[in-house]
């Protein structure tokens, strides 16, 4: 179907999932062909906006089955922007070599807004979650083979992404103990 807003020769179309405090966005979103959308927010080039086409948006915990909103254009603020990914099952590719010694996976639980994401954090060997959080200066950190759920609305269903970007002193990382 053609789509009903402009595409450039130079530009590619990406569905996102964008989670604030209290809301689920998702749409399609139009960029440079160059623009890696799965790290963008951690780049100079980030937006101010996420400009959402053919857009969608729900209010969780307003029912047991919240009806989306729709609308041809929305603008999400990405200072709002607690996590964002691809649409599932679109990915890019890793953006680390899986073959870097002396990292490993370290699994964590966040809660971003009324949505719980269990994930897995690339930390060094000799580091630790508590490290992590206090050393590093980010603004979004990378999250991967995260499932999310809401916690208020769980009828939404679990959403699994690859790979997505949490807004470091936007979300409460925590650990769940093994077992």
């Amino acid at each position: 179907m053609p789509k009903s807003y402009p595409v450039g020769e130079d530009e590619k179309v990406v569905r996102i999932m964008v989670y604030t405090i209290d809301a689920l966005y998702w749409g399609d979103l139009v960029v440079k062909s160059q623009v890696r959308v799965s790290t963008w927010m951690r780049t100079n080039t980030a937006p101010d906006f996420f400009r959402l086409f053919d857009a969608r948006l729900i209010y969780p915990g307003t029912g047991s089955q919240p009806q989306p909103l729709g609308f041809e254009e929305l603008y999400v603020p990405t200072n709002q922007v607690l996590a964002y990914h691809l649409m599932p099952p679109l990915k890019e590719p890793l953006d680390y070599d899986p073959s870097e010694p002396n990292r490993r996976m370290e699994p964590v639980s966040i809660i971003a807004g009324t949505y719980r994401i269990n994930g897995n954090m690339r930390l060094s060997t000799q580091s630790s979650l508590g490290k992590y959080i206090d050393i590093t200066k980010e603004e979004f950190t990378p999250i991967y083979d995260a499932d999310i759920i809401n916690l208020i609305t769980p009828s939404l269903g679990t959403v699994h992404a690859y790979f997505l970007l949490v807004r470091q002193h936007g979300v409460s990382f925590g650990i769940t103990s093994k077992g």
